[in-house]
């Protein structure tokens, strides 16, 4: 009895300190050291916040860059791709859907070289990021959709090489725009 009841004390112990202390003092440190990361990343606008620098969004709208396909139609809680394999014909398909949808939303040559992240899902349905070819690629119909001049539009062409990022370390991964902080400065050019 007596060594049940030291077991209950130090199941007791080690419940409080791994699972209340330890977490909140490790919240309170990244809290302090890195706040807009540790609440999502979520950007704010006009009080409101309108999505994360790490997710996604769906954009139909033609004055709007698209982001890349989602397998999970952008949605975060059943996270995944769709795990077809390059054989698979339902995946051929479905490259050749999102390569169709892609040159015709863009009013591309159908011989326009596409940026893969275009037409293959994410392995996470979630990826916020575009190459600077494919955001650079849908200039024109941004632009016409907006009835941008020419200044306005070189201006949207400078926005996407002031937004890509490089690789990580400078090796890690390859150079990339997110759509969504694209989507916000497209909104500020006058």
């Amino acid at each position: 009895m007596k060594s049940l009841v030291i077991s209950l004390k130090i199941f007791l112990f080690l419940t409080v300190l791994t699972g209340i202390i330890y977490p909140l003092f490790i919240t309170g440190i990244v809290q302090l050291a890195f706040p807009a990361k540790a609440n999502g990343s979520l950007i704010i606008k006009d009080n409101k916040p309108i999505g994360s620098e790490l997710i996604g969004q769906q954009n139909d709208s033609s004055v709007y860059f698209s982001s890349r396909p989602s397998a999970i139609s952008y949605n975060p809680l059943p996270s995944g791709g769709s795990n077809y394999g390059l054989t698979n014909d339902t995946l051929r398909k479905i490259i050749s859907k999102h390569m169709r949808q892609f040159i015709e939303f863009n009013q591309l040559d159908s011989l326009t070289e596409i940026p893969s992240e275009m037409v293959f899902a994410s392995a996470s349905g979630l990826d916020p990021d575009i190459s600077p070819k494919a955001a650079l690629l849908q200039v024109d119909r941004v632009s016409k959709a907006r009835h941008f001049n020419n200044t306005q539009k070189q201006k949207l062409i400078q926005c996407i090489k002031d937004l890509t990022k490089t690789p990580q370390f400078l090796c890690l991964g390859n150079e990339r725009v997110n759509v969504l902080l694209l989507n916000i400065e497209t909104d500020n050019i006058k």
